[in-house]
Protein backbone atom coordinates (compact mmCIF):
# COMPACT_ATOMS: atom_id res chain seq x y z
CA UNK A 1 0.00 0.00 0.00
CA UNK A 2 1.20 3.25 -1.28
CA UNK A 3 0.69 5.54 1.81
CA UNK A 4 0.05 9.23 1.58
CA UNK A 5 3.59 10.17 3.24
CA UNK A 6 5.22 8.67 0.50
CA UNK A 7 7.63 10.93 -1.03
CA UNK A 8 5.98 9.80 -4.52
CA UNK A 9 2.72 11.44 -3.66
CA UNK A 10 4.41 14.62 -2.46
CA UNK A 11 6.00 14.81 -5.76
CA UNK A 12 3.50 15.09 -7.51
CA UNK A 13 3.09 18.49 -9.18
CA UNK A 14 -0.29 20.43 -8.77
CA UNK A 15 -1.78 22.45 -11.39
CA UNK A 16 -4.72 23.98 -9.84
CA UNK A 17 -8.04 24.58 -11.58
CA UNK A 18 -9.54 26.42 -9.58
CA UNK A 19 -12.86 25.44 -8.94
CA UNK A 20 -14.89 26.22 -5.98
CA UNK A 21 -16.27 24.58 -3.02
CA UNK A 22 -19.81 23.32 -3.12
CA UNK A 23 -22.47 21.47 -1.25
CA UNK A 24 -22.51 18.01 -0.94
CA UNK A 25 -26.09 18.16 0.57
CA UNK A 26 -27.47 19.42 -2.20
CA UNK A 27 -27.16 16.26 -4.77
CA UNK A 28 -29.69 13.53 -4.96
CA UNK A 29 -29.43 10.49 -3.43
CA UNK A 30 -26.80 12.26 -1.00
CA UNK A 31 -27.14 13.44 2.65
CA UNK A 32 -24.68 15.00 5.39
CA UNK A 33 -24.04 13.46 8.95
CA UNK A 34 -25.10 16.64 10.72
CA UNK A 35 -22.67 15.09 12.99
CA UNK A 36 -19.87 16.07 11.75
CA UNK A 37 -20.21 19.67 10.89
CA UNK A 38 -18.16 22.62 12.34
CA UNK A 39 -20.12 25.86 12.59
CA UNK A 40 -20.09 27.09 9.24
CA UNK A 41 -21.04 23.39 7.56
CA UNK A 42 -17.77 23.49 6.23
CA UNK A 43 -16.96 20.02 5.99
CA UNK A 44 -19.92 19.40 3.73
CA UNK A 45 -18.41 20.96 1.01
CA UNK A 46 -16.18 19.47 -1.55
CA UNK A 47 -14.79 20.81 -5.19
CA UNK A 48 -17.77 21.22 -8.31
CA UNK A 49 -16.13 18.34 -9.89
CA UNK A 50 -16.22 16.22 -6.84
CA UNK A 51 -19.65 17.19 -6.56
CA UNK A 52 -20.62 15.91 -10.13
CA UNK A 53 -18.71 12.53 -9.93
CA UNK A 54 -20.44 12.04 -6.63
CA UNK A 55 -23.90 12.90 -7.95
CA UNK A 56 -22.78 10.00 -11.21
CA UNK A 57 -22.06 7.19 -8.62
CA UNK A 58 -25.31 8.33 -6.68
CA UNK A 59 -27.02 7.35 -9.64
CA UNK A 60 -25.44 4.06 -10.25
CA UNK A 61 -26.63 2.77 -6.56
CA UNK A 62 -29.30 0.41 -6.23
CA UNK A 63 -33.14 1.99 -5.69
CA UNK A 64 -33.06 2.83 -1.73
CA UNK A 65 -30.00 2.95 -1.11
CA UNK A 66 -27.96 6.64 -0.80
CA UNK A 67 -24.54 8.20 0.26
CA UNK A 68 -23.97 9.34 3.57
CA UNK A 69 -21.29 11.91 3.48
CA UNK A 70 -19.46 12.19 6.90
CA UNK A 71 -16.79 14.92 5.90
CA UNK A 72 -15.78 16.61 2.76
CA UNK A 73 -13.43 19.69 2.92
CA UNK A 74 -10.98 20.24 6.07
CA UNK A 75 -8.90 23.19 6.72
CA UNK A 76 -5.49 22.93 6.71
CA UNK A 77 -5.61 24.03 10.27
CA UNK A 78 -8.03 21.04 11.44
CA UNK A 79 -5.82 18.05 9.54
CA UNK A 80 -2.43 19.65 11.34
CA UNK A 81 -4.10 19.45 14.58
CA UNK A 82 -5.21 15.76 13.74
CA UNK A 83 -1.87 14.41 12.35
CA UNK A 84 -0.53 15.58 15.36
CA UNK A 85 -2.69 13.65 17.92
CA UNK A 86 -2.09 10.50 15.86
CA UNK A 87 1.31 11.26 16.33
CA UNK A 88 1.21 11.44 19.94
CA UNK A 89 -1.22 8.04 20.39
CA UNK A 90 1.58 6.51 18.87
CA UNK A 91 4.36 8.02 21.07
CA UNK A 92 1.80 7.36 24.22
CA UNK A 93 1.35 3.56 22.77
CA UNK A 94 5.72 3.32 22.69
CA UNK A 95 6.92 3.88 19.48
CA UNK A 96 9.79 6.46 19.16
CA UNK A 97 11.15 6.00 15.89
CA UNK A 98 10.07 9.61 14.24
CA UNK A 99 10.16 8.06 10.74
CA UNK A 100 7.85 4.52 11.83
CA UNK A 101 5.70 7.38 13.64
CA UNK A 102 5.06 9.49 10.61
CA UNK A 103 4.29 6.37 8.52
CA UNK A 104 1.77 4.62 10.96
CA UNK A 105 0.12 8.32 11.47
CA UNK A 106 -0.32 8.93 7.63
CA UNK A 107 -2.31 5.55 7.62
CA UNK A 108 -4.99 6.91 8.79
CA UNK A 109 -4.41 11.12 9.00
CA UNK A 110 -2.86 12.49 5.56
CA UNK A 111 0.45 15.15 6.45
CA UNK A 112 -1.33 18.10 5.89
CA UNK A 113 0.85 19.02 2.76
CA UNK A 114 -0.69 16.54 0.44
CA UNK A 115 -4.25 15.77 2.35
CA UNK A 116 -7.07 15.21 -0.22
CA UNK A 117 -9.67 16.67 2.25
CA UNK A 118 -7.77 19.79 2.58
CA UNK A 119 -7.97 20.36 -1.19
CA UNK A 120 -11.72 19.65 -1.68
CA UNK A 121 -10.64 16.27 -3.21
CA UNK A 122 -11.45 14.17 -0.68
CA UNK A 123 -15.04 12.97 0.79
CA UNK A 124 -15.79 10.50 3.77
CA UNK A 125 -18.77 8.40 2.81
CA UNK A 126 -20.88 5.46 3.09
CA UNK A 127 -24.11 4.15 2.67
CA UNK A 128 -27.66 4.30 3.99
CA UNK A 129 -30.91 3.25 3.15
CA UNK A 130 -34.21 4.83 2.19
CA UNK A 131 -34.42 5.46 5.96
CA UNK A 132 -31.37 7.11 6.27
CA UNK A 133 -29.90 4.76 8.39
CA UNK A 134 -26.67 3.02 7.94
CA UNK A 135 -25.94 0.10 6.06
CA UNK A 136 -23.61 -2.90 7.89
CA UNK A 137 -20.07 -1.88 6.27
CA UNK A 138 -18.20 -4.38 8.85
CA UNK A 139 -17.08 -1.43 10.99
CA UNK A 140 -17.43 2.32 11.80
CA UNK A 141 -15.93 5.37 9.64
CA UNK A 142 -13.26 6.48 11.00
CA UNK A 143 -12.65 2.66 13.26
CA UNK A 144 -8.74 3.72 13.79
CA UNK A 145 -10.26 6.06 16.52
CA UNK A 146 -12.20 3.97 18.66
CA UNK A 147 -8.88 1.28 18.08
CA UNK A 148 -10.67 -0.53 15.58
CA UNK A 149 -8.09 -0.68 12.74
CA UNK A 150 -8.36 -4.35 11.53
CA UNK A 151 -11.61 -3.93 9.96
CA UNK A 152 -10.42 -0.08 8.53
CA UNK A 153 -8.88 -1.14 5.03
CA UNK A 154 -11.36 -2.13 2.25
CA UNK A 155 -10.88 -5.59 1.82
CA UNK A 156 -10.67 -6.61 5.95
CA UNK A 157 -10.81 -9.85 6.36
CA UNK A 158 -13.58 -11.67 8.49
CA UNK A 159 -16.26 -9.46 7.05
CA UNK A 160 -19.62 -10.53 6.95
CA UNK A 161 -21.32 -11.27 3.57
CA UNK A 162 -23.66 -8.18 3.45
CA UNK A 163 -20.62 -6.00 4.74
CA UNK A 164 -18.50 -7.14 1.79
CA UNK A 165 -21.41 -6.99 -0.78
CA UNK A 166 -21.97 -3.07 0.45
CA UNK A 167 -18.65 -2.37 0.38
CA UNK A 168 -18.44 -3.94 -3.40
CA UNK A 169 -21.50 -1.85 -3.87
CA UNK A 170 -19.67 1.36 -2.52
CA UNK A 171 -16.62 0.79 -4.50
CA UNK A 172 -18.26 -0.08 -7.88
CA UNK A 173 -20.07 3.25 -7.68
CA UNK A 174 -17.61 5.34 -6.75
CA UNK A 175 -14.46 3.85 -8.91
CA UNK A 176 -17.13 3.88 -11.76
CA UNK A 177 -17.54 7.65 -11.20
CA UNK A 178 -13.12 7.94 -10.95
CA UNK A 179 -12.73 8.13 -7.31
CA UNK A 180 -9.73 6.43 -6.12
CA UNK A 181 -9.83 4.90 -2.70
CA UNK A 182 -7.14 5.22 0.18
CA UNK A 183 -7.12 1.44 1.11
CA UNK A 184 -6.31 1.54 4.90
CA UNK A 185 -10.03 3.64 5.24
CA UNK A 186 -12.94 1.87 3.42
CA UNK A 187 -14.73 4.88 3.69
CA UNK A 188 -11.99 7.66 2.20
CA UNK A 189 -12.51 8.44 -1.60
CA UNK A 190 -10.61 11.20 -3.29
CA UNK A 191 -10.56 12.87 -7.15
CA UNK A 192 -8.12 15.34 -8.08
CA UNK A 193 -5.60 15.55 -6.03
CA UNK A 194 -1.82 14.26 -5.36
CA UNK A 195 -2.52 10.95 -4.64
CA UNK A 196 -5.55 10.10 -6.96
CA UNK A 197 -3.04 11.31 -9.65
CA UNK A 198 -0.27 8.86 -8.78
CA UNK A 199 -2.33 5.81 -8.71
CA UNK A 200 -4.10 6.68 -11.88
CA UNK A 201 -0.96 7.77 -13.69
CA UNK A 202 -2.23 11.65 -14.16
CA UNK A 203 0.79 14.29 -15.09
CA UNK A 204 -0.38 16.21 -12.42
CA UNK A 205 -3.38 16.88 -9.64
CA UNK A 206 -5.81 19.41 -10.54
CA UNK A 207 -6.74 20.30 -6.98
CA UNK A 208 -4.49 21.86 -4.21
CA UNK A 209 -5.01 23.11 -0.78
CA UNK A 210 -7.94 25.58 -0.39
Amino acid sequence: MIVLSDPRVAGVPVRECGEPLAEVATLPSVTLDPRERDAAGAYGRARTGVCERLRAAAAELPAGVGFLVIEGHRSSAEQARRFARYEDRLRAAGHTDPTEIRRRAAAFVSPVEVAPHCAGAALDVTLVDARGVELDMGGAVNGHRTGDEERCPLDAPGLSAPARHHRALLARALSGAGFVNYPSEWWHWSYGDPYWALLTGARAAVYGPV
